[in-house]
């Protein structure tokens, strides 16, 4: 179709519903613009198309022989594009919400919270995938993704979901009794480290522990990383978030904390997509993220 030969969509649109209603003033009302823009845009369109499509009639207007045919096919085209995108809603708000998100930020912080979501919004399914390989929203086809960072991404907008606080812990049975509050009194336990958290590394380090000169197991997932710990197994550091809850229960003990307010996890999105289930599930995780854990 060569959009260019055509006139404008507002001119069309102004056309249609001052035909239609046989009023300028009504015209306006419905779309939200004065009366004069109704009527400088039928002027373009008659001057557009050498064509008289309107004339006064009484209080109101008419139209000519050509400006009935013009307004029949307008309508019956407006129609089918209203169909269309009535059509593409109730699609979208059908479909599964899916989100990507960390394997660990799903079994420590979301699935234990997702009961509130399911019995509140019943309506709304959503899909999750645990991953820890970085998505392409745009072209993976994800209407959200929780990412941990500095918010930073490019093309994307981003909310920040939690604190950047993290949280030095281990077992009970690790500590046998020792009450450590700082990373020195841990220099001569084993650690634990994911090994794809590479801020992890760096938080650590620039506190000016050195830990090339500790007992260091490198795992390959934070989970494994929980796992082991909860095992007794060693000393490991995560986002608060992530072990808040096991602190709460007493099945890990918070050793210190390493803040850092640049870094946490985020709710990232496309740029001009947000569905009413988006916004939905969007205000829930922040609602629930505000809430005191215990």
């Amino acid at each position: 179709m060569d959009w260019s030969s055509l006139p404008s969509l507002s001119a069309l649109r102004a056309f249609e519903a001052a035909a239609r209603h046989q009023s300028l003033s009504r015209a306006a009302r419905e779309l939200n613009v004065t009366h004069a823009a109704i009527a400088q845009h039928v002027r373009h369109l008659e001057a557009d198309l050498s064509e008289q499509l309107l004339f006064r009639a009484g209080r109101g207007v008419a139209a000519t022989e050509a400006g009935q045919k013009l307004a029949q096919k307008l309508g019956e085209g407006f129609a089918l594009i209203a169909e269309g995108v009535d059509a593409l809603r109730e699609q979208s708000a059908t479909r599964p919400l899916t989100v990507s998100l960390t394997p660990s930020f799903a079994m420590n912080w979301l699935m234990p919270r997702m009961g509130g979501f399911w019995q509140t919004h019943p309506d709304i399914t959503v899909s999750l995938t645990p991953s820890a390989a970085l998505v392409d929203l745009r072209h993976d086809g994800f209407d959200m993704a929780i990412r941990f960072g500095n918010g930073e991404w490019p093309g994307l907008e981003s909310t920040p979901l939690t604190s950047g606080e993290f949280w030095v812990v281990a077992a009970p049975n690790f500590l046998e009794g020792r009450h450590p509050t700082s990373l020195p009194e841990l220099q001569q336990d084993p650690w634990l480290l994911d090994a794809q958290m590479l801020e992890l590394r760096r938080v650590i380090e620039e506190t000016g522990f050195d830990l090339s000169a500790v007992n260091l197991n490198v795992l390959d997932s934070n989970e494994l990383i929980i796992s082991a710990t909860l095992a007794g197994l060693g000393v490991s550091v995560h986002p608060r978030s992530i072990v808040e809850r096991d602190v709460t229960a007493g099945t890990l003990i918070h050793i210190c904390s390493l803040p850092r307010a640049d870094l946490g996890y985020h709710i990232v999105t496309l740029p001009g997509r947000d569905s009413a289930n988006l916004r939905t599930f969007r205000k829930w995780l922040l609602n629930v993220a505000s809430e005191p854990t215990g």
